[in-house]
Order: C-alpha cells, then sequence, then structure tokens
C-alpha cells in the first residue's frame, strides 16, 4: 500500500494562492466538481499544502480556466456555498471518505 500513497502523493495538483500580504501559499487540489444547476459554474476545494494534520481546513472556489490560467473567485452567497458543501459532503461520502469536513469554508 505504500506504493499506492507514493503515488498519489507524487500526482497531488499544486496552486499557488496570495495572502493578505501577497505572498504565494502551497495549496493542493483535493477535488474539483461542478453543480448539476446548469450553471456550468466549476469549482476547486484545496486544502494547505505544507499543512500535514488529520483534520486539515478545506477551502472551496468557485473557477475559471482561461488558456493555462486558473482564476479564483471566493463563495459569497450563502444558497450558492450551502450548494458547494452539499456537493462535497455528497462526493465525500460516495468515494469512501467516510469523513465530512464541517469546517469547509
Amino acid at each position: 500500500m505504500t506504493e499506492e500513497n507514493n503515488r498519489q502523493e507524487e500526482e497531488a495538483e499544486i496552486i499557488y494562492i496570495p495572502d493578505e500580504e501577497g505572498n504565494d501559499e502551497a495549496f493542493e487540489v483535493i477535488m474539483r466538481f461542478e453543480l448539476d444547476d446548469g450553471s456550468d459554474r466549476k469549482y476547486m476545494m484545496v486544502v494547505p499544502a505544507d499543512d500535514v494534520e488529520e483534520e486539515q481546513e478545506v477551502f472551496a472556489f468557485r473557477y475559471e480556466e482561461e488558456d493555462d490560467e486558473i482564476k479564483l473567485y471566493p463563495i459569497e452567497e450563502q444558497e450558492e456555498w450551502d450548494m458547494v458543501e452539499e456537493t462535497f459532503n455528497t462526493l465525500v461520502a460516495e468515494f469512501g471518505d467516510g469523513e465530512s469536513d464541517e469546517g469547509a469554508r
């Protein structure tokens, strides 16, 4: 099983998001999905790449891809956030993780 874990770590997608001071922070993309609401909006769930704790804070963003560039947008409306959180929790449960992260933002 160690080989499988190594393969998963090697395939981790890392993106860099600037903090309030303009410093790039590394985040690992743990999930991408689209809602089934016909809006074609895409969402990304990320966790801090440097944080190795068992329970990590999950951050959600709406994103758009142009060429090779990803533009992230914060989820500001409660209704949109509720749909994203519900979809995330459903997908986590389906893929056998069995843990939903109530602390997702």
